[in-house]
């Protein structure tokens, strides 16, 4: 080691470990915060799902933006009717963030672990929602954004 990547590597010091899933959460606010004032209802607003534009198709997260700006205006109805796997999701995500976060700051509650077994039921529940979601047939037309 050179003497030059000795004194770096003595400079660099190690983060806290709350630093990723505070940074995380502070993302996230700061998108809520920007979604809160630009509506992306507006057309131009945001710009348009890369997925949706070259296939014609909606990906499992078309209608996030305007169903996070539902709930954040209190309109849960109509966030499901945007997005119903994100009004079912975010709770969840919600809780993974705070154990998250939780656990970097020591807490050593393990209750809930995820499986593989789990992980792969979210995988094809998110699949499944994809799919049904670009059927064009009565019954589940809600599920389009």
């Amino acid at each position: 080691m050179s003497t030059v990547d000795t004194a770096l590597h003595g400079a660099v010091t190690r983060l806290p470990a709350w630093t990723p899933p505070a940074a995380v959460g502070a993302v996230g606010l700061a998108a809520c915060a920007v979604l809160a004032v630009v509506d992306p209802n507006q057309p131009g607003a945001y710009p348009t799902c890369p997925f949706k534009l070259v296939t014609g198709l909606e990906c499992p997260g078309c209608g996030t933006l305007r169903c996070v700006h539902a709930l954040l205006r209190g309109d849960v109805v109509a966030a499901a009717g945007f997005n119903v796997l994100t009004v079912t999701a975010l709770p969840f995500l919600l809780v993974a963030w705070l154990l998250w976060l939780g656990r970097s700051l020591g807490r050593t509650d393990r209750r809930f672990e995820p499986s593989a077994r789990w992980m792969l039921g979210v995988g094809i529940g998110v699949s499944l929602f994809w799919v049904l979601r670009n059927i064009p047939v009565e019954p589940l037309l809600w599920l389009h954004s």
